[in-house]
């Protein structure tokens, strides 16, 4: 299997200074300074465990291992260019555009690495992203308004018509500000002594969470703020009391930094499958298939180093 940590900057760089001969040349025409392209190519190096070029008074050098590198790298950056070669519109100087939604959570914890590793592989590809509930996502999809949506599986009935290809799993967290009264004394039948930030009818971990609150014998709770707003969620929960009951990607970020902090509570019952969505009639584009490719590696290099 291909080592992760090798990038399409990676290759393209290696490529670009053997048809150069020079790290300058390099560097002007991938539009780089000459430091980066050396960086790069010392990354590269140390990834593969191989010295792969030389200077000399003619310049760079490849060596043998650089010139058996080479051969793939090139064979590799001309099958990409195929596929690529249909991004651009027929007819049309307009840049190719990709319309993808994503649901909150993956909005907050995958699609930024996502769209970093698409825009080394595609890098004149403009992506639209619209994030929002389940159920607005899927009827932008099934009118051809968005390519294709990333989120929670859904509801049967909101699911027909669409192609899922399931990506990894994840359970919805309960969690408040630092120093929260109900972390010194975890009890989840008291999360209605607060406001209680819930998901709204509808959204997509809506039916799991009630599960939950069932399986708890949580009752009625009777301040309940139904949204599916990150932004007020974070802002809220952080300047109030408030129990934020959310897909754990959406707080990744602020629980990693540890301003929001997730009850010990069990939630594992709440976990389901996170995946990609489509219209199975479609037939996927140059542009698509990339994106595919790049949600995939992103996957892979946070299973590998989880």
């Amino acid at each position: 299997m291909i080592d992760r940590r090798i990038k399409f900057r990676h290759i393209q760089c290696l490529v670009e200074i053997a048809q150069e001969r020079s790290l300058k040349l390099a560097a002007d025409k991938l539009g780089l300074t000459q430091p980066a392209v050396s960086k790069t190519l010392k990354e590269l190096e140390e990834i593969v465990g191989a010295t792969l070029m030389t200077r000399n008074r003619a310049g760079i050098v490849l060596t043998k291992q650089g010139e058996v590198f080479l051969h793939f790298a090139q064979i590799s950056l001309a099958s990409l260019q195929q596929g690529l070669d249909g991004v651009e519109r027929e007819g049309a100087q307009a840049r190719a555009t990709l319309n993808v939604g994503v649901l909150p959570s993956v909005a907050a914890s995958l699609m930024p690495p996502v769209i970093r590793e698409f825009s080394e592989m595609a890098p004149h590809v403009m992506v639209r992203i619209m994030d929002g509930p389940h159920s607005h996502l899927i009827e932008h999809l099934k009118l051809g308004k968005l390519d294709l949506v990333i989120g929670r599986l859904g509801r049967p009935a909101s699911m027909e018509g669409v192609s899922f290809t399931q990506l990894y799993s994840e359970r919805v967290d309960l969690v408040v500000r630092a120093g929260h009264p109900l972390l010194q004394n975890p009890d989840i039948k008291r999360i209605i002594d607060w406001p209680v930030i819930y998901p709204p009818e509808g959204a997509a971990i809506t039916p799991l969470v009630e599960r939950f609150m069932i399986a708890n014998g949580v009752g009625d709770i009777p301040n309940k703020i139904e949204t599916v707003s990150g932004a007020f969620g974070r802002i809220y929960t952080r300047r109030t009391d408030a129990v934020w009951i959310i897909s754990s990607g959406v707080v990744q970020n602020e629980t990693a930094d540890g301003h929001l902090v997730r009850l010990p509570f069990d939630t594992d019952i709440t976990k389901g499958p996170v995946g990609l969505m489509t219209r199975p009639e479609t037939p996927q584009r140059p542009e698509e298939q990339v994106f595919r490719l790049a949600v995939q590696r992103v996957i892979e290099d946070l299973m590998l180093s989880s």
